[in-house]
């Protein structure tokens, strides 16, 4: 791995931040991402955004079958720990995941609780390209009036999401990744409407 620990997760830090303050908003972080020289099962900014968010004081989960390499240089490059979907304070998607164990998944993990809404868990998904043309119209904190939005997440996704975060400020974080290197996050402050969806 040719990332500089400190320079490069630190770009990639402040892209992931700029996008979580902004919601809808796609950035790149291409540059860092061809430092990678890793031969994963993921997206070079799945990776990224990993080892910039996880260390040891954190748990993360992979949902993929296709995982144990993944989880082994997860651990390594980061200290974090393996857990269970309902204790993992990170939840990685991998862009081979189905609906249904991501519904599964979304439905158990930690959501945090009225005192601590912080404590809930955060995704990192592999999405198609990710584009501001899109079926999803993002509203709320961040977003000057209404954002476009597409990402790889179906219907049922989107209402198990919403469902979560039905009791505010519950829910849970989600960013997204593509095989271009760019990232875009959907807080769970954030409204997202889907058409035909209520």
């Amino acid at each position: 791995m040719a990332i500089d620990q400190v320079h490069d997760l630190q770009q990639v830090f402040r892209k992931l931040l700029h996008s979580m303050s902004r919601p809808g908003t796609i950035s790149s972080i291409q540059e860092v991402a061809a430092h990678t020289d890793a031969s994963l099962p993921c997206f070079d900014a799945t990776l990224l955004s990993a080892m910039t968010l996880l260390d040891a004081e954190v748990t993360f989960h992979i949902l993929s079958e296709n995982r144990q390499d993944l989880i082994e240089k997860i651990s390594e490059y980061t200290l974090a720990r393996f857990a269970p979907i309902s204790e993992a304070d990170y939840i990685i998607v991998l862009d081979d995941d189905n609906e249904s164990s991501i519904v599964r998944a979304i439905e158990q993990c930690k959501n945090g609780n009225l005192i601590d809404p912080q404590a809930s868990a955060t995704w990192i998904i592999e999405s198609s390209p990710l584009s501001n043309n899109g079926e999803l119209m993002l509203t709320g904190a961040g977003i000057k009036h209404t954002s476009q939005l597409h990402v790889s997440f179906t219907p049922l996704m989107w209402q198990t999401r919403n469902e979560r975060k039905r009791e505010y400020p519950l829910g849970i974080d989600l960013i997204f990744t593509d095989v271009k290197s760019q990232i875009v996050c959907v807080p769970r402050t954030t409204s997202v409407e889907l058409s035909g969806v209520n």
